[in-house]
């Protein structure tokens, strides 16, 4: 008899997650016995270390839905990470909000509309580096609040004025909706960044997950369009392609916070067509040309469906001439990098990330 993670793993060829295996493969679980052209489903993910697993573990005790089986609207209700890392901090007498300079809440004007923002300003009398940060969510959930500990973390650790962005989200706003806002985003923080004492020919951009796919996307558009380019770019697991058929899927088809049928749920809700997951901006592995963008640190987690996009972009970046500083994470999932107030491997993936920005941010003031 399966287990219920061998059958939700299985039920995803029902889904189309392996249309990519070869006709006529086999499935197999991961107790069998490898079979020639066989897809092998792990019967669980790998295991967390138990800092992570005490996370995991509070998110599963608030009771929420699968994501896949929610309307968007019910989906952007349900608990979050953010949401167990606060409430296992309460339960340890620990939980306090990471304390910056000032934070201020604003208005990106941007044509024809306006996206919320928060900026984040450290201690120190600058002129400051500006990084942009864009949050993750699937292009569907999440917002600022869901991804303040980042940019929180940031502005204090790289002595940077962080501005968080927000965006229109899918399928009320379908692709390229977002990626448009956010580069929208990159030119105001450029004209804007002076507001808060902060030099923009110092300018990084770091993205997580969704948002990791932007940052790097925002390099390429800038680049077209002849603007500044950003002295960085950090990439914290991203998507980086709609393939779903990588060695993490299927070793994480079931992984938890972030599962193979809720990337799927993602996809369906952002994309209006196949074309639109083959364009340029979104598929960075297929399609986008990487020559000549800035240096970047990319950041993966072993519990992760994306681990092996993210690997591969190394590589992709790394034939492109594109300095490229690469690191994956064992025993923790995807959504780790803001709990280091919870989780060493976060602090110590916000140390990597931190020591990468100030090289660069000096390398920039040497020029």
């Amino acid at each position: 008899m399966k287990s219920p993670q061998q059958t939700a793993a299985l039920s995803l060829l029902a889904l189309g997650f392996l249309a990519t295996a070869p006709a006529g493969a086999q499935v197999k679980v991961e107790n069998d016995p490898p079979i020639d052209g066989a897809v092998r489903i792990p019967a669980l993910p790998p295991k967390a270390d138990p800092q992570m697993q005490a996370v995991l573990d509070k998110l599963a005790s608030l009771g929420g839905e699968p994501i896949e089986t929610l309307s968007p609207k019910e989906a952007r209700k349900q608990p979050t990470p953010a949401d167990a890392v606060m409430l296992l901090l309460k339960d340890q007498g620990k939980w306090k909000k990471e304390d910056v300079a000032k934070v201020d809440n604003i208005s990106i004007e941007l044509k024809g509309r306006d996206v919320k923002g928060r900026v984040y300003v450290p201690e120190g009398e600058g002129p400051f580096p500006v990084i942009l940060y864009i949050h993750g969510g699937g292009w569907v959930i999440a917002d600022l609040d869901t991804y303040d500990a980042t940019p929180r973390a940031l502005a204090n650790s790289v002595g940077a004025v962080v501005v968080s962005t927000h965006y229109r989200q899918a399928p009320e706003h379908k692709f390229p909706a977002a990626h448009n806002d956010v580069f929208g985003a990159y030119q105001w923080t450029l004209k804007n960044a002076h507001k808060w004492n902060a030099n923009p020919g110092k300018v990084a951009v770091v993205g997580e997950s969704a948002g990791g796919n932007m940052a790097a996307s925002i390099c390429r558009l800038a680049a077209d369009e002849g603007l500044p380019l950003p002295a960085h770019q950090v990439l914290i697991y991203p998507v980086a392609d709609s393939k779903m058929d990588t060695p993490s899927y299927i070793e994480n088809a079931t992984a938890k916070p972030l599962s193979a049928p809720m990337m799927k749920w993602f996809a369906d809700h952002t994309f209006e067509s196949k074309a639109d997951a083959e364009d340029p901006k979104f598929a960075l592995l297929k399609k986008t040309d990487l020559k000549g963008l800035p240096p970047v640190t990319i950041v993966t987690a072993q519990i992760d469906p994306l681990r092996s996009e993210g690997e591969a972009l190394a590589e992709k970046f790394k034939e492109a001439g594109v300095p490229v500083s690469y690191r994956n994470y064992d025993g923790v999932t995807h959504e780790f990098f803001g709990m280091a107030a919870a989780v060493d491997k976060a602090k110590e993936a916000q140390a990597f990330v931190t020591a990468n920005l100030k090289a660069a941010f000096a390398d920039k003031a040497a020029e």
